[in-house]
């Protein structure tokens, strides 16, 4: 018992007090440490400022492109992350196999790598909202017969990709076609078997239509010969758990992005441009970046280093209007590789159009005039293109279908939007109502898609030759012998 009538009876209580202050202030923190901790894994992402997701590369998913990453997957992650208020990690596994065991252990948040839903994943994972349907495509080398069944592929060199859904797909197949045989790759990646039919080492392989719009354009040699099964939904891939949290933040995300119009306008900018393909002429255009580009590239890189842009896409533009013809003249009187007008040339002070170096100057000023003149509130990408529309058709008819563009209830800003009004300008009904009149609208939209097509490509082939990829032979006819300097 205390004694408070000695000094060292009231020592002792103050002490006592110190003791239970100590504990009532510890027990209020961590009461308080407690609740502040995130319950979720939604708070926890964002008490962290991570999003952590796999995905793999390649031009359906993630890749970097001219001005860094980019790619479809990576366009709508960095979109939720931002919803989120988060920065996104990326975690490339070595093989796709890894990709749903990644999210299955916890070691990623998600996975975004265009992952098909069927049924035996759907056990493992919870996928999110289906953001694109596709079909599963056998493919073959043009020129090569073309199988027309499943039974056609017995016997030959096939190839898929180690645990995706071709392999599945195929297993599927193997119960009513027992001679059915295939190799199944898990260091590699759809771009290598897809290069490996169009050369020849592989008879065939299976790819996702989706993966085949893009990757067409620079293997022209590929063919589709036929789809196999149903058409599947490809989503992004959580953790099958109690803990739902992100989940439900990704559905809320896709019905607003579906809602907004951002979803279509992200899935234009990637497959847009590629989806009117042209066999024939991407051949050719690889005859020319071997032939004709070489000598042009110098005069390229001297204009887009003086004005600060791609060479590339100067040398698309050029190939789009000319074909790299330095005396390339049109029944209207547009000349040289730039194909100026008279009076633009005059105004750009090109004193001859069919001079090659004045030429790529003169068109590379007019181009980044046009881009300047653009309302601020076209941001990019879509001012790029507006402003090749407009080097094409004129800025006014532009901007005359900006202006329809709002009368249907379309974001003016929006090339994907604006390029659906464009060949209005060529009806009475509605380019009478505009302030420049008549216009061969259709011709600008398919202007932009091929210099999109173009620059894609090249800037592929500049990737392969990083890589040191053979892309000379055996190709037919060396289309692919292309110069170092890409």
């Amino acid at each position: 018992m205390i004694n408070l009538k000695t000094r060292r009876g009231r020592r002792q209580l103050i002490r006592i007090a110190e003791i239970a202050a100590f504990i009532a202030l510890m027990s209020t923190t961590l009461v308080y440490v407690l609740s502040r901790t995130p319950d979720t894994l939604l708070d926890r992402i964002k008490a962290s400022g991570v999003l952590v997701v796999a995905t793999r590369n390649g031009p359906t998913t993630y890749y970097q492109g001219p001005d860094g990453p980019t790619g479809f997957d990576y366009d709508l992650v960095e979109a939720f992350a931002h919803e989120l208020g988060v920065k996104v990690k990326w975690v490339f596994p070595d093989n796709f196999s890894d990709l749903l065991p990644m999210v299955e252990s916890g070691r990623v948040d998600m996975v975004a790598a265009g992952i098909a839903i069927t049924p035996g994943r759907a056990e493992r994972v919870r996928f999110g909202p289906a953001y694109q349907t596709i079909r599963q495509e056998v493919i073959y080398r043009a020129g090569e017969p073309r199988p027309r069944s499943v039974s056609d592929l017995i016997g030959k060199r096939l190839a898929v990709i180690a645990g995706s859904s071709f392999e599945t797909r195929l297993r599927q197949l193997k119960k009513k076609y027992p001679q059915l045989g295939w190799q199944a790759e898990s260091d590699t990646d759809i771009e290598e078997l897809l290069y490996q039919v169009a050369t020849g080492k592989l008879d065939y392989t299976l790819d996702d239509s989706n993966d085949v719009t893009l990757n067409r354009r620079f293997y022209p040699q590929i063919a589709v010969a036929f789809s196999i099964g149903s058409p599947q939904k490809l989503a992004w891939a959580f953790r099958r758990d109690d803990d739902s949290s992100l989940y439900h933040a990704a559905k809320a995300f896709f019905a607003k992005i579906e809602k907004n119009g951002e979803l279509h306008r992200i899935t234009e900018r990637y497959y847009g441009h590629a989806r009117s393909f042209d066999y024939v002429g991407t051949f050719t255009f690889m005859k020319h970046v071997a032939q004709r580009l070489p000598p042009l590239i110098p005069l390229f890189k001297a204009a887009a280093k003086k004005y600060h842009i791609s060479w590339r896409l100067l040398a698309a533009i050029s190939y789009q209007e000319s074909h790299w013809n330095p005396n390339a003249t049109s029944p209207t009187g547009v000349r040289g590789l730039m194909m100026l007008t008279r009076p633009t040339a005059e105004h750009l002070d090109v004193e001859n159009r069919l001079n090659p170096e004045q030429s790529i100057m003169g068109g590379t000023r007019y181009f980044l005039k046009l881009r300047r003149e653009l309302p601020a509130s076209i941001k990019e990408p879509d001012r790029t293109w507006f402003a090749l529309a407009a080097y094409n058709i004129g800025l006014g008819h532009v901007m005359d279908a900006r202006r329809l563009a709002v009368r249907f209830g379309k974001n003016p800003n929006s090339w994907p939007d604006v390029k659906q009004i464009l060949p209005l300008l060529s009806q009475r009904r509605w380019y009478r109502q505009t302030k420049f009149g008549y216009a061969r609208g259709r011709e600008p939209v398919q202007y932009v898609q091929n210099i999109r097509s173009y620059f894609d490509i090249l800037i592929w082939l500049r990737d392969h030759n990083q890589k040191g990829q053979n892309l000379n032979t055996p190709l037919p006819s060396s289309l692919l012998n292309t110069p170092p300097s890409l």
